[in-house]
């Protein structure tokens, strides 16, 4: 399964991000999305899974919860925006939520790819919508066999000094 990860939108949905998603199974949005018909686009590529973030309003809300804990492909996900915890670490959320197997956050709009503890997959995507602190928007891509750890990558949307 090759799922598609997006977080920070602030209701931007980047052309870059259809090519980057193009034959996923499954999105799963880090929240701050900004619409909630950003949503039905990203539904045209494949099923998607949200959470809201901090600037997410009611409009969002209303549609998708705070935290989403769910089973995929066998492995048990933590779709958190991070928000909870001022400035999430990989660290402090595997505390938080010590059964995750992968961990899928946002808010930093850093883009993180790591391990914690040998085996808990942290991903947090980057912001996809407008750039922040110079980094270049950008989305993850995690891909799920069974019997195999999950394979992840970042991909860079802009370059690092465009808009």
């Amino acid at each position: 399964m090759r799922i598609g990860i997006i977080s920070d939108t602030h209701g931007l949905l980047r052309p870059e991000v259809f090519d980057a998603f193009a034959g996923v199974d499954l999105i799963l949005h880090a929240g701050d999305i900004g619409r909630p018909d950003l949503l039905v686009e990203l539904g045209a590529l494949a099923p998607v899974l949200a959470v809201w973030g901090n600037t997410d309003g009611f409009d969002v809300r209303q549609h998708v919860p705070e935290i989403l804990e769910q089973r995929i492909e066998g492995s048990d996900f933590l779709i958190i925006h991070g928000h909870q915890f001022g400035s999430p670490s990989p660290d402090a959320l595997h505390e938080a939520y010590p059964d995750a197997e992968v961990i899928i956050y946002g808010h930093t709009h850093r883009p993180l790819l790591t391990i914690v503890d040998t085996i808990v997959t942290v991903l947090n995507p980057g912001g996809a919508g407008h750039r922040r602190f110079d980094l270049p928007a950008s989305v993850g891509i995690l891909e799920l066999e069974p019997g195999i750890p999950p394979r992840g990558r970042l991909i860079p949307l802009t370059p690092a000094d465009a808009d």
